[in-house]
């Protein structure tokens, strides 16, 4: 037998505990042949040296947006403005860098001719500006009769100008909100340009769907990005509707993409459960199903691009203070009532009606519940669907789930349920979640440590690009749990040691994808992705400063620096960056 790939002399992390450290692997046919004494006497086509650099599993993301990810690559960055005279001017060098273009065309006066093209901009927070949201009068300024749609890091709300508005028929005053969203108004009912969770669709419905291929370009963006970061798998939080989706076709993108070799890690999609549509054929009596034809249902696919749960949003966000709570948000970090507890993005007997439909029908169900009042009505809709229908192959799983109380914990251990707590929040927006929550409920926020030890499934998630996706910075942030100010976010106690920050990425996300028995862990017979760094994340000074130098998905390099490795045998060894799934090769 000769392996196509040996690599030896290397630091290899299994997160096996029957095995927990080798110093050679072997790959064949894109899976783990062994480690160490497995090996002896093999050949390879391809052998390199290592010189000691740490092996790992590859990073799983067990919750980002890659599409959103890859086409605000190519859209306006506002993300490094620090106050609003930075954003406008950012704003400004947008319209002029679209004007100058050769293709561009005039703008039309007002009423005349078709809408011009839109201005997309990506990376807006008002933490980043002292809390405050732009001025609609100077963006409209700015921007004429051109409308703008500037989406907020967390998605769950947008900024967008006058022309937007008109465009959506919202700028009266009279224009009602759509069920779960709002269109921000002042006191005399004009729109401050602030539209939150489904209101946005008002705006976006007017922008979609993508065209395909401008999907494939953006998830041939996003995951080169990611190959270099060391990110093998990824859950893409929401495709073909809803306010989070880019085309009702989304899942073919993602297949043309996959075969054309523009996927360069693999993928599970989450529908959102609003794409779903009622069933045909026969069914258990008192069960209307909801799904996708054929009655394809979570884990159709293969190794490489499978469907995961439905997606569901139960309510919105911290920051946004959308999110439903069960005691009034703080008012400057103080403790006096605001009155407001977020809310739920449609009445709960509705969510649970529709998520019941999905889950008759054979769908795991990934709740995004931020807030403790959701978590509890995620937690109902999913035993009770649980102990009607049965469990499910792929788990479900709550989204975020940033605000536990201590009693659920063992509710969500006792129902399977995983979780996906982002510690890259913690950075940018854990000094406001901490104004916003208050003292009192602090410690309820984003844990991870009581999650294990509680045996909740925890899997490390980045919910890009709302956040950072670094992996490493991730792991850095549950180990420290470290805001921009440099306080430790919430309670200290929810920190992880390095192992487990590592578990999170790799074991845990295995477990939450319903993925263990092919991915996590380099174990013999498992899928042979792995991420090679220039130290050890479980000694190192600081993990954030470890450096990715290759990652190779089913021992095929998607990422590889030159240099780092040194063949051993002569034997020619593939150089191309991507990873083609069609052929299992680069």
């Amino acid at each position: 037998m000769k392996l196509d790939l040996l690599l030896r002399n290397a630091d290899i992390i299994t997160m096996d505990e029957r095995r927990p450290h080798a110093t050679s692997l072997g790959v064949w046919q894109g899976r783990i042949v062994g480690l160490d004494d497995d090996l002896a006497g093999l050949d390879a086509a391809e052998i390199l040296d290592l010189g000691g650099a740490t092996v790992t599993p590859g990073f799983i993301d067990a919750h980002c947006h890659t599409t959103w990810f890859g086409l605000g690559l190519g859209e306006l960055d506002v993300s490094a403005a620090r106050g609003l005279t930075q954003l406008y001017a950012l704003v400004e060098a947008g319209m002029a860098a679209d004007s100058a273009r050769p293709e561009a065309a005039p703008e039309p006066e007002p009423g005349t001719g078709p809408a011009p093209e839109w201005l997309l901009a990506t990376g807006f927070s008002q933490t980043q500006h002292g809390g405050e949201f732009p001025d609609i009068t100077v963006l409209d300024r700015i921007t004429g009769n051109r409308p703008l749609f500037m989406r907020h890091n967390s998605g769950h709300m947008a900024v967008v100008n006058t022309a937007a508005l008109r465009l959506a028929g919202a700028e009266p005053a009279s224009f009602p909100d759509p069920d779960g969203g709002v269109i921000v108004r002042d006191a005399d009912g004009r729109p401050t340009g602030l539209v939150q969770e489904t209101a946005q669709q008002l705006i976006q419905q007017l922008i979609l769907p993508y065209s395909s291929e401008a999907i494939e370009a953006a998830l041939d963006r996003a995951t080169t990005y990611y190959a270099a970061e060391g990110i093998t798998s990824f859950t893409e939080a929401g495709i073909g509707g809803g306010w989070i989706g880019h085309s009702p076709v989304e899942l073919a993108a993602y297949q043309r993409a996959a075969s054309a070799g523009r996927l360069h890690a693999r993928a599970q999609l989450m529908p959102v459960l609003d794409v779903l549509h009622p069933l045909g054929g026969q069914h258990p009596p008192g069960t209307a199903p909801v799904g996708l034809d054929l009655g394809i249902a979570s884990g159709f696919g293969g190794d490489f691009l499978s469907l995961g749960p439905a997606k569901v949003f139960l309510d919105g966000s911290l920051l946004g203070e959308t999110a439903a709570v069960s005691q009034d948000y703080c008012s400057h970090g103080g403790t006096d009532n605001t009155g407001n507890t977020g809310y739920f993005q449609a009445e709960p007997d509705a969510l649970r009606a529709k998520i019941e439909a999905a889950y008759a029908a054979g769908w795991s169900i990934a709740a995004h519940a931020i807030g403790d009042r959701a978590v509890d009505l995620a937690i109902d809709i999913i035993t009770g669907c649980a102990a009607k229908y049965g469990p499910r192959a792929v788990p479900n799983r709550i989204e975020h789930a940033s605000m536990t109380r201590p009693e659920q914990l063992q509710r969500l251990a006792a129902a399977d349920i995983a979780v996906t707590p982002q510690a890259s929040f913690f950075a940018d927006g854990g000094d406001g979640m901490t104004l916003s929550l208050g003292p009192e409920r602090l410690g309820w926020a984003y844990r991870a440590a009581s999650f294990l030890s509680a045996g909740v499934t925890l899997a490390g998630s980045s919910d890009r690009p709302v956040a950072d996706g670094n992996v490493l910075r991730g792991m850095q942030a549950f180990v420290d749990r470290r805001t921009a100010s440099g306080a430790v976010f919430g309670n200290p106690d929810e920190r992880l040691s390095p192992l487990q920050a590592l578990a999170a990425y790799t074991t845990g996300a295995a477990a939450a994808t319903g993925t263990s028995g092919v991915k996590g862990s380099l174990t013999a017979g498992k899928l042979a992705d792995f991420t090679v760094l220039s130290g050890s994340p479980l000694t190192a000074a600081s993990i954030a400063g470890l450096q990715v130098l290759a990652t190779a998905v089913g021992g095929n390099f998607t990422f590889r620096t030159a240099g780092i490795m040194t063949p051993v045998a002569a034997q020619p060894a593939a150089t191309g960056p991507f990873f083609n799934p069609a052929t299992n090769r680069s």
